[in-house]
């Protein structure tokens, strides 16, 4: 049972070192793209 759940928050931390990963290349994309409006726009 131990094995089990130190398994379980190995995978569960994994999954959310990972999704941070994506939610921070998300909102570099759309720090470029609000970048190039707004360079556009001058």
């Amino acid at each position: 049972m131990k094995q089990t759940f130190v398994l379980l928050l190995t995978v569960l931390g994994l999954v959310a070192l990972t999704g941070c990963n994506t939610v921070a290349g998300i909102g570099k994309d759309v720090q470029r793209g609000g970048q190039v409006l707004q360079d556009a726009a001058k």
